[in-house]
């Protein structure tokens, strides 16, 4: 039987009270692809980190082919022909390609023509396309990506650790994502990718292993697994993985955005000719590379950047006037019924405030109500409670700072105070980002829940299977131009893909 290229035993790692890995035994063979899967909190970064040298475990011990090591720093790991590839990418903007692919290697920085060779030699050989004279400035997400691994390879790693690695890929970006991995594992790579998309997890891997609140619950052949067992080993229960999808009923013309222009601070333009409609009792999508102006026009909406051209008309269902939203204050859009829910990577850095307890946040939407110098806590409290029942959210109590939560449990008191407004118009900018399946299925019911109840909702998602799955229209943005709207219930991901990707050209009906 071969060796494991990488073995654990007995692996525990602690953060004050908090156990983030606990007695985990797992092996990885050479020539493998396996996923991590696990819920938020579960312990599948912290793990690998452990492997990749950033943190040390407090008990156990680490085999990489049979032989036992210590691995106390990324430098011990890239020893060991160990890399990881993390989400946030550890690149220098203003150098190219070669340059980051080099940096820190002594050996090759004063001869960049002999670096470059051997650089071009490795991307061929793995299938890589990159214009290595690039600026990391100028380069798409799934390029710098591309940098980050071919600099990992390059180094010497023969093991190789992805944590999200497709998070924010399009469709035809992953499917060259996952031909590269084949053939590093042709290559008789170690391969150990972290995801939370099953379909990718069912597609690329051999083995799957599952964590649970830090622990091992175990390691399936990937030929054996379907969607809901690897859902049933991750969550403990079965769950439901179809997103109810009803047709629209009593749709209106909610909110109409027609030829929406929008430069940020530094003069850019950002929006260029945006128009689309957004209907009551619908779930629209926004679909797009992160970065294409989908956080510009929701703030746009909601009153947070001023456009320069074209206009947001919101068509008032207590009124039934048509009201220009273009030089509303976002309070005075807000008391319309305009509702955005951001879930910006950094959750405390727009619309919570850390230090402040549950209730307190509540009271950030309703302090204005009150009817003297004395607020008001009894409703936000009652909100508070049932946010923290409806949504599960882990906190010992509504009086917790929300600072104390973790990301995921934040997240859901962000979504759900927004949810809990009773909005006529509900923008949901990538409410599910960074939760885990059992939290996302919760968030999806709510949304159709606010449709059910006449809203017209915007979705911006960065799965294009839930947005098929969800939306009933899906708007395609690119480089801040709507590329397309596509019906939900026929649109295939390939075809939003190229949209999102490439800037359609605009057809003359009238000529042809």
């Amino acid at each position: 039987m071969p060796v494991p290229s990488i073995e654990l035993k007995g692996i525990t790692k602690t953060f004050g009270h908090i156990v983030a890995n606990e007695n985990i035994n797992l092996s990885v063979n050479r020539g493998e692809i396996l996923a991590i899967l696990g819920e938020n909190g579960s312990g599948k970064t912290t793990l690998m980190n452990m492997i990749a040298g950033i943190y040390y475990p407090d008990e156990g011990h680490i085999y990489i082919d049979g032989k036992e090591v210590n691995i106390n720093s990324p430098k011990d790991a890239l020893d060991l022909k160990i890399g990881m590839i993390h989400q946030h990418f550890k690149l220098v903007d203003v150098f190219n390609a070669t340059e980051n692919i080099i940096l820190g290697l002594q050996e090759d920085k004063y001869d960049i023509k002999a670096a470059s060779k051997k650089i071009q030699d490795t991307c061929q050989r793995y299938g890589f396309e990159i214009d290595m004279n690039k600026k990391i400035y100028e380069m798409s997400v799934s390029e710098k990506q591309t940098v980050e691994i071919v600099k990992t390879i390059y180094k010497g790693a023969d093991i190789l650790i992805l944590d999200e690695p497709t998070a924010v890929l399009t469709p035809q970006e992953t499917q060259k994502l996952f031909a590269v991995l084949r053939k590093m594992r042709e290559d008789d790579k170690t391969i150990i990718i972290i995801t939370h998309k099953l379909h990718e997890v069912l597609e690329i891997s051999d083995r799957v292993s599952v964590l649970r609140k830090g622990k091992y619950i175990g390691t399936i052949n990937t030929a054996d697994a379907n969607e809901s067992l690897l859902t049933e080993m991750m969550v403990g229960e079965k769950i439901s993985l179809d997103i109810e999808r009803t047709d629209p009923k009593n749709t209106a013309d909610r909110l109409i955005v027609k030829g929406v222009d929008l430069y940020n601070k530094e003069g850019v333009q950002v929006l260029h000719d945006v128009t689309f409609t957004a209907k009551s009792g619908e779930i629209l999508g926004i679909a797009g590379i992160s970065g294409s102006g989908q956080r510009e026009l929701l703030e746009a909406i909601a009153g947070l950047k001023k456009i320069s051209g074209g206009e947001i008309l919101y068509n008032n269902p207590s009124t039934n006037e048509t009201e220009n939203l273009k030089d509303k204050t976002p309070l005075q859009i807000r008391n319309l019924g305009v509702r955005l829910s951001f879930v910006p990577e950094d959750r405390l850095g727009m619309g919570l405030v850390g230090n402040m307890d549950i209730i307190d946040n509540m009271m950030l939407r309703s302090y204005r109500k009150g009817k003297s110098v004395f607020l008001e806590r009894k409703k936000p409290k009652e909100l508070a409670n049932r946010i923290i029942n409806d949504l599960q959210v882990v906190t010992p109590d509504a009086k917790t700072p929300v600072r104390r939560l973790s990301g995921g449990n934040v997240q859901k008191v962000l979504v759900g105070r927004e949810i809990a407004s009773s909005p006529t118009v509900l923008m949901a900018a990538y409410p599910v980002r960074g939760l885990d399946i059992n939290s996302s299925y919760m968030i999806y019911n709510l949304l159709n829940q606010q449709k059910e109840n006449g809203v017209a909702v915007i979705f911006v998602g960065e799965d294009l299977d839930v947005l098929i799955e969800l939306c009933d229209r899906i708007l395609v943005v690119c480089a801040g131009r709507v590329t397309g709207i596509v019906e939900g219930r026929t649109a295939k991901k390939e075809e939003i893909g190229l949209l999102m990707t490439k800037m359609k050209v605009k057809e003359d009906k009238d000529n042809g």
